[in-house]
Order: C-alpha cells, then sequence, then structure tokens
C-alpha cells in the first residue's frame, strides 16, 4: 500500500502541513482566553484553600475541598491552552467544554443579587468570545479538524 492510499498516514500530513503555517490570531486568542481561564481557577482555588486555612469558614473540609476542586478543574483549560498553541486536535473538545461549563457558571452568577452580577457577566462574555474562536472554520483547518464525514 502506497502512502497515498494508506488512511492512517493522511491525519499526520495534514497536521504537519497546518504546523509550518503560521498559527492564526483566533487560534491564538482561542488558547489566551483558555489559558486566563486556567489561571483565574487556580487563583481562587488557592485563594479558597488559604481563606479555609487563615480563616473561619462554616466547614474547614468543605472550603479545602472545594480549593483543591478548583485547583483540579484549572487544568483542563491550561491543557487545552496548551494544546492550542501547539495545534493539537484535541485540545478543541476540551476548550469548548470548559467554555460550556463558563456559561452555565455566569449563568448562575447572574441570578445572585450582589456583587457576583459583574464577574458574571464578564465569565459569560469570555465564553462566548472563546467559543465563536474555537469553532470558526480558520481554527478548524490550523487544528487539522475536517467536518463529519469529510476524507479529504
Amino acid at each position: 500500500m502506497s502512502r497515498e492510499q494508506n488512511p492512517t498516514t493522511a491525519p499526520a500530513e495534514a497536521a504537519a502541513a497546518a504546523a509550518e503555517e503560521p498559527r492564526p490570531r483566533r487560534l491564538t486568542y482561542a488558547a489566551a482566553l483558555a489559558a486566563l481561564e486556567g489561571i483565574a481557577l487556580l487563583a481562587a482555588g488557592v485563594w479558597v484553600c488559604v481563606e479555609a486555612l487563615t480563616g473561619s469558614p462554616d466547614s474547614r473540609q468543605q472550603a479545602v475541598a472545594l480549593g483543591i476542586t478548583l485547583g483540579v478543574l484549572a487544568l483542563l483549560p491550561l491543557l487545552a491552552a496548551r494544546g492550542l498553541l501547539r495545534r493539537r486536535g484535541w485540545s478543541r473538545g476540551p476548550a469548548v467544554i470548559t467554555q460550556i461549563m463558563g456559561l452555565f457558571c455566569a449563568y448562575y452568577l447572574l441570578q445572585a443579587d450582589s456583587l457576583a452580577i459583574p464577574a458574571g457577566i464578564v465569565i459569560a462574555a469570555v465564553s462566548i468570545a472563546a467559543l465563536v474562536l474555537l469553532v470558526s472554520p480558520t481554527t478548524a483547518q490550523a487544528l487539522g479538524i475536517k467536518g463529519p464525514g469529510r476524507t479529504d
């Protein structure tokens, strides 16, 4: 079987060809937003842990668990951002999932009657902007992602 007939080499060759072109700005911006979200989650996790250990929360164990959970959740957008910068096709899925989770978070923050409303607006704006960047044809092409059923 020749290289042209071998279906397993086609995606690798397409990814290599895409990597030689300059990275589209949309892809770079999407990676930057994902990294920003990851850093914010990590910072929130550290802040919650510090407050749990130095303050007087209702339940210290629950507060520490929340801080650790936020820190672990920060890995998803950080790894996605790294993959987007390296043009890995797998990275778009975790990045999109992060944006959808951000929209749920923003929705609940917007239901509050407090200072959480501005945070909800910011999270919603960042999530929507990142989703638009992630689903653009330019980003898909740069990551070597083809549409459903497409083999060309």
